[in-house]
């Protein structure tokens, strides 16, 4: 079993804790077979899509659901084919389930089964107070007056 120490990451930095988290839960998927094959691509600035081969199911075989900044995309064959004689089987029907972990405020804003493949579009939502914005600076409309000698009460000015 692998383990990380962050101890050295947590004196220099502030909100970082998931991150040890996030390290052990992809250190701990040993059983993870490589199956469905999938594509990530990045359609625009905040925009992206994971595309991935499913032939032979069908979209009431397939169950997709966002919880806790992961996508969990699960294939379960309902149909019964166990009457067909097969002399190859090349194309897998068995049960999978892959994972995705989400970035921060990634949404998913839609998934279609076209031809095979299971796509799901994925969308980068960052809130308006996280956004940049320019602070404006303002100067004061008053003379500032410089103390040269004495106390308040009898002071010269320049």
């Amino acid at each position: 079993m692998r383990r990380f120490d962050f101890t050295p990451l947590y004196r220099q930095s502030v909100g970082f804790d998931h991150l040890a988290n996030l390290v052990e839960q992809l250190a701990s998927n040993e059983g993870d077979n490589g199956f469905p094959p999938y594509n990530i691509e990045r359609l625009g600035e905040n925009e992206y899509r994971i595309t991935m081969a499913v032939a032979g199911f069908s979209d009431d075989d397939l169950n997709l659901e966002v919880k806790e900044g992961t996508l969990t995309v699960r294939g379960e064959k309902t149909g019964d084919d166990k009457q067909t004689e097969y002399l190859h089987r090349g194309i897998a029907g068995r049960s999978f389930e892959r994972r995705f972990r989400l970035a921060d405020f990634i949404e998913v804003t839609g998934a279609a089964l076209e031809n095979g493949l299971l796509h799901v579009d994925l969308k980068r939502e960052i809130p308006d107070a996280m956004k940049p914005r320019k602070i404006e600076i303002t100067q004061t409309k008053g003379e500032s007056k410089r103390l040269i000698d004495g106390d308040a009460n009898s002071a010269t000015v320049q």
